[in-house]
């Protein structure tokens, strides 16, 4: 299903309608021109949540392949390789495929071996030929002595560093980067202070110093976010991508969120019912410094989740014109921290349920849900420290889903960034992220206010 979305000009009068699908096939069209008949040895596309990233590459690989120009796909985790993969021999089951993986002992998705069309080999020798070879920058960095690729493409390249980028660039001659800017910045093990500011800061995202040193490399973005509802991509194209805003692919009232059990009066109830109508809600818990894993706010997310299961709810949606049954499976819980999440589990197995996706952000970035519920950053905290003021976190963990987003927090989130000290170091040459985790903050709780729901606990 295609929506029109209408709008109006500046002067008051009927402007032309929005087509979603036609504004993304013309974005998709002038990337193609240039990765398959452009000069440049780079080309850079900018994408929102959800605007299908992994729908582009996979379609620049095969029709880069069916130009007779094979490729190398670099990705960023196992989990990331073996989906392209999978998607690849799904849209063309002819197509070579070779999947380059680790000598560990399970290096790939076994759901690999039923597909005819995929080589695998810990070898990249035992590949050459292949039309595409997928595998990630960690394993691409010790391929040595081949011929270079003509092409490659670089999958989550806002997650790559640029050190991971250096070790592999030998190993193609033009590349197409592929990311989100509104993700989490790559994760580095050790401090990387000394090198901040300098143009090979190799912690660096890959898509930053890539052009820092060629500004003229043809950049590109993608307008629509297809996850997202019209409910939620205003105000997440506003707080995390002032500068690329971008659309949802729906227009109110494609996707319709209902439950078959009435509420029983209580704050999680009625919260499940706020998002359920205006895809966001807020369930506001009494201020209180907290330790980290704050038993009423963990029991709190518990009690969302059960209660989304126990009222029987049903999506409706441009995938399905019939109501289809809310599973655990469409529920995830997003923290900001892996102890977070570990209690959450274990309140959710005293609570019986099992199969709900509770992780990080940093392990929720590219996955998606019919409803996610989360705990914001920085409930009950006495400080906002930069981990927490991260604006890459919070994007994750808002836009994961297509109906509609439940944050459970401690009141007084406002009053902590209003007390906030601006004493960050000032590093000259660093470029200044905006917006800033300050100003995100700020944005979401402004909108989430709206849709509060007390919860007297």
């Amino acid at each position: 299903m295609t929506t029109v979305h209408d709008t109006a000009d500046a002067a008051g009068g009927p402007a032309p309608a929005f087509d979603p699908g036609a504004e993304a096939a013309r974005a998709t069209d002038a990337i193609l021109r240039d990765t398959l008949h452009g000069g440049h040895r780079g080309v850079v596309v900018d994408s929102p949540p959800g605007a299908g990233k992994s729908t582009l590459v996979v379609r620049a690989a095969l029709e880069l392949a069916a130009a007779g120009r094979p490729l190398m796909v670099i990705a960023q985790t196992n989990a990331q390789v073996d989906d392209l993969v999978v998607r690849l021999a799904e849209k063309n089951p002819d197509a070579a495929v070779g999947r380059l993986h680790s000598n560990d002992a399970d290096p790939y998705d076994k759901a690999l071996d039923e597909l005819p069309g995929v080589r695998k080999s810990a070898k990249a020798g035992d590949l050459a030929g292949m039309d595409i070879v997928l595998s990630t920058a960690a394993k691409w960095a010790h391929v040595k002595g081949v011929e270079p690729w003509r092409h490659a493409i670089v999958d989550e390249a806002y997650q790559m560093r640029s050190d991971a980028l250096l070790a592999v660039a030998g190993l193609f001659e033009r590349a197409l980067f592929v990311g989100d800017p509104g993700q989490l910045d790559p994760f580095a093990i050790v401090g990387a202070e000394q090198w901040a500011g300098l143009s090979y800061d190799p912690s660096a995202s890959a898509v930053s110093t890539l052009l820092a040193h060629n500004p003229e490399l043809p950049q590109h973005r993608l307008p629509v976010s297809w996850r997202l509802p019209a409910s939620a991509a205003p105000l997440v194209s506003e707080a995390f991508y002032p500068y690329t805003p971008f659309r949802s692919g729906t227009g109110p009232g494609d996707r319709r969120l209902a439950f078959g059990v009435p509420s029983d009066g209580s704050g999680p109830d009625a919260v499940i019912d706020e998002a359920a109508h205006a895809g966001w809600g807020l369930l506001e818990l009494p201020a209180r410094h907290t330790p980290r894993t704050d038993p009423e706010a963990v029991a709190a997310l518990a009690k969302v989740v059960r209660r989304l299961l126990d009222r029987e709810g049903a999506s409706v949606s441009e995938r399905a014109a019939q109501p289809v049954p809310l599973t655990a499976d469409r529920i995830a819980v997003g923290t900001a921290h892996r102890d977070q999440a570990a209690a959450v589990r274990a309140a959710l197995a005293e609570l019986g349920v099992t199969d709900v996706t509770v992780d990080t952000a940093n392990r929720l970035q590219g996955r998606e849900f019919d409803v996610t519920v989360v705990l914001h950053p920085l409930s009950g905290r006495p400080d906002a420290t930069a981990f927490h003021l991260e604006t890459g976190r919070l994007c994750v963990l808002a836009s994961r889903h297509r109906h509609a987003c439940i944050v459970v927090s401690r009141a007084g989130v406002p009053d902590l960034l209003d007390a906030h000290p601006s004493t960050e170091p000032v590093q000259l040459g660093v470029t200044v992220k905006f917006p800033d985790g300050w100003d995100a903050m700020m944005t979401t709780w402004d909108h989430l206010a709206a849709h509060r729901v007390r919860d007297a606990r």
